[in-house]
């Protein structure tokens, strides 16, 4: 009888632990808000963020907005995705462009972003 429950139990955790771990990544992943900083002497006119490993850039966040030198901008990542780790592309007035990939953003999650020259 002793076996059996063994078993039983085992079977169970088998089924509860994947659907615990996967909720908890996915959980981690969504509705995630930092702070873009920008830091940099141009103003920002684009800011993409994609998860790692995407082939394309996917739309600008900011749309018509600029995001002025000096000063900052929530964003908040809530696309239901179970990643956290996402490549980050900047694009400024006076034609620089800045790349920065593997961002853990559940790490940030609250804090900033900051982008400098």
């Amino acid at each position: 009888m002793e076996l059996r429950a063994f078993f039983t139990g085992l079977t169970v955790a088998s089924l509860v632990i994947p659907s615990v771990l996967a909720n908890t990544s996915k959980v981690l992943a969504e509705d995630i808000t930092i702070l873009l900083e920008n830091k940099t002497r141009a103003n920002m006119t684009e800011f993409y963020a994609s998860p790692s490993g995407t082939q394309n850039w996917e739309n600008d966040i900011l749309g018509d907005d600029v995001l002025r030198s000096g000063k900052a901008i929530e964003i908040n990542f809530n696309d239901e995705r179970t990643t956290c780790i996402y490549d980050f592309q900047a694009k400024f007035a006076d034609g620089d462009v800045i790349e920065k990939y593997d961002i853990n953003i559940c790490k940030l999650a609250g804090g900033s972003y900051q982008f400098y020259d």
